[in-house]
């Protein structure tokens, strides 16, 4: 098990990327979180399998069609496994 924290940079506002993130986490089995920052990013926590979590990070580096994504921030992290689930912060 893994923890990778996220800041997703580019149009990433308003065009669904958090309820995409959390269908595709929940495809995947991951828990954790996504939310809209007010500098116009996304940050997102996700924990789960080591290539599960890959997946879904290269995943984030596309973001949904109507997404446009010029960087992602990563920090790999112990798991705390505190997540029930994969929600939308809001």
């Amino acid at each position: 098990m893994v923890r990778l924290h996220v800041y997703i940079s580019g149009r990433v506002q308003g065009v669904f990327f958090r309820a995409y993130t959390h269908e595709e986490a929940q495809s995947l089995g991951l828990a954790g979180w996504v939310r809209n920052l007010r500098d116009g990013r996304v940050e997102a926590v996700f924990e789960g399998e080591e290539e599960k979590i890959r997946d879904m990070l290269k995943w984030c580096h596309k973001g949904p069609p109507s997404a446009h994504v010029t960087d992602v921030e990563e920090s790999w992290l112990e798991p705390k496994g505190e997540f029930q689930g994969f929600e939308i912060r809001y």
